[in-house]
């Protein structure tokens, strides 16, 4: 049996789901910024893989992987640099006790 698109794309799905699902159902903070990575991560299984086989020639997928992990490694860097100094603050990384933006 031969590993196909398919294949790639139901494990992105479970992959986003799973992120999904732990994004929007933790309080958790680092938690909610692991559940995203997830979810990024999942993007570029789907990427590399539409890449893969749908054109094998072109690197397009690859590249935007590439980004994307960029743009995941700056944003947990930036969103735990904000749990950090919350904490600092409130002493609680739990999203629901923070308010911030409130008056």
């Amino acid at each position: 049996m031969a590993i196909g698109l398919d294949h790639f794309l139901v494990l992105s799905a479970a992959m986003f789901s799973i992120g999904l699902v732990g994004a929007l159902s933790k309080r958790n903070a680092v938690v909610i910024l692991m559940c995203i990575e997830i979810m990024l991560n999942a993007v570029n299984v789907a990427m590399v893989a539409f890449s893969r086989y749908v054109t094998p020639v072109a690197l397009t997928g690859q590249v935007f992987a590439i980004f994307i992990m960029t743009v995941a490694a700056a944003e947990a860097a930036v969103g735990l640099a904000l749990i950090i100094a919350v904490y600092r603050q409130r002493q609680t990384v739990d999203v629901q006790q923070i308010d911030l933006m409130k008056w």
